[in-house]
């Protein structure tokens, strides 16, 4: 990995797995929507998340797409994708059996062993690496241990029916385990060579994961199952205005400064702004668009149902899902922005707090209405910032643009040498 290596397409591809996931644990959740199966969703999230964070380490020290690492990646992506799979049935198998539990678990094994095995390969001639990858060996061994005590334990002890909270604990552990470590490890002998490269991988994952939200509310609200109306087609363009605005609220401003900031942070610092802001960080945000593509799916799913009056109100635990995972996606890229850059945007605090006191209103309006509230807030965030904050984004705007013509003056002459002819005269 060189200094200012960007994302090459293997990665993307990979990436696409890891969405698939997301994709799963919104459509296993929409099953049956409960306090059980929301906690449930956000475990797998996590536990999901760290491999992710574990992928873009390993992709910090060796090119994924180069030499016999495809072979080795190709191998982790079919257990990712057999992971996924299997995460409706990961805390229970409808057929009475351990299948989806251990399936899951020897799954995400294999995946971890793959990440382990590529590190150690980039660092084997660094006894201080080698050193600071010693410190996640515990966390590697545990993590799995505890996912296959989780998968074969609780069958166990099925009369005594405590199963499942044993299974739920299990899975807790891994979470505190593997986050836990992240910060007790700190940020010794690990580097993050190219800054560009790390917030490229994130800021795809995330944008990536945004498309997903809009793929799940058209394919589970069954918006193509019925004959398009006029409800489902307005409800489809609220759904893609708020969607985009919560696009705008990253990639407009906070994303391209927390770029620059990381590019500024050297060594210790930079390795502790990459693990919080975007490793960490990143995660609120990842939950907060499952959460809300899960409540704008069942909302539209009776906005697109013919049988479903106009004028009926939402109802159970639509408008709180929606509403609440705009809410959690805001919060957590203000997290993101106070670690990156040391501000935090009054809009955004203003924002979160009308849209926590909307929710009771919301709830007594018919679905259309409610999305139609929620997209008339977060488009009028976006409006808001365009306005206030003009001058700011002038200048970073202008910043970036100097950044990006140095950038490719300096790869222009590089390249030149390619046309040099020698010298005829010696």
């Amino acid at each position: 990995m060189a200094p200012g290596a960007r994302v090459d397409r293997f990665e993307v591809f990979f990436d696409l797995v890891f969405v698939f996931s997301f994709f799963i644990i919104t459509r296993a959740t929409a099953l049956q929507v409960n306090g059980g199966a929301l906690l449930h969703a956000l475990l797998v999230l996590a536990v999901l998340w760290w491999s992710w964070v574990v992928h873009s380490v390993v992709a910090t020290r060796i090119r994924l797409g180069e030499g016999f690492v495809p072979v080795l990646m190709t191998i982790g992506m079919a257990a990712l994708f057999t992971f996924a799979l299997s995460l409706p049935s990961a805390f229970r198998d409808t057929r009475g059996n351990d299948a989806g539990p251990l399936v899951a678990a020897i799954s995400y094994t294999v995946l971890r062993l793959m990440h382990l095995l590529l590190y150690w390969h980039a660092v084997r001639d660094s006894p201080q690496e080698r050193r600071q990858l010693s410190r996640f060996a515990p966390e590697v061994v545990g993590s799995t241990v505890l996912l296959l005590a989780a998968a074969l334990l609780p069958s166990k002890i099925d009369g005594l029916g405590s199963s499942a909270v044993i299974r739920d604990g299990l899975w807790v552990a891994v979470v505190l385990l593997q986050y836990g470590t992240g910060l007790l490890a700190g940020s010794w002998g690990w580097v993050v060579t190219s800054a560009e490269h790390w917030t490229e991988r994130y800021d795809l994952i995330l944008i990536i994961a945004l498309g997903e939200s809009v793929i799940s509310v058209g394919v589970g609200s069954n918006l193509l199952g019925q004959p398009p109306t006029w409800p489902a087609v307005a409800a489809a363009v609220l759904g893609i205005f708020f969607t985009a605005a919560l696009w705008w609220a990253h990639y407009d401003m906070v994303g391209p400064a927390a770029r620059i900031a990381l590019h500024a942070a050297k060594d210790g610092p930079r390795v502790a702004l990459a693990r919080d802001a975007y490793a960490y960080l990143f995660l609120p945000m990842i939950a907060g668009i499952i959460v809300f593509a899960l409540g704008a799916e069942m909302i539209v799913h009776d906005i697109a149902d013919p049988a479903v009056p106009p004028h009926e109100r939402a109802y159970g635990s639509d408008v709180p899902l929606l509403f609440g995972g705009v809410i959690c996606y805001l919060c957590g890229n203000m997290l993101f922005q106070w670690r990156a850059l040391r501000t935090v945007s009054w809009t955004r605090v203003g924002t979160v707090a009308l849209l926590g006191a909307a929710i009771p209103l919301a709830q007594r309006m018919p679905g259309l209405a409610a999305l139609a509230l929620l997209t008339v807030i977060t488009v009028g965030m976006v409006a808001a910032e365009v306005v206030v904050f003009d001058e700011g984004r002038r200048a970073l705007r202008k910043l970036i643009f100097e950044e990006r013509t140095s950038h490719e003056a300096h790869e222009a002459a590089w390249r030149a040498r390619w046309n040099a002819r020698p010298d005829e005269s010696g």
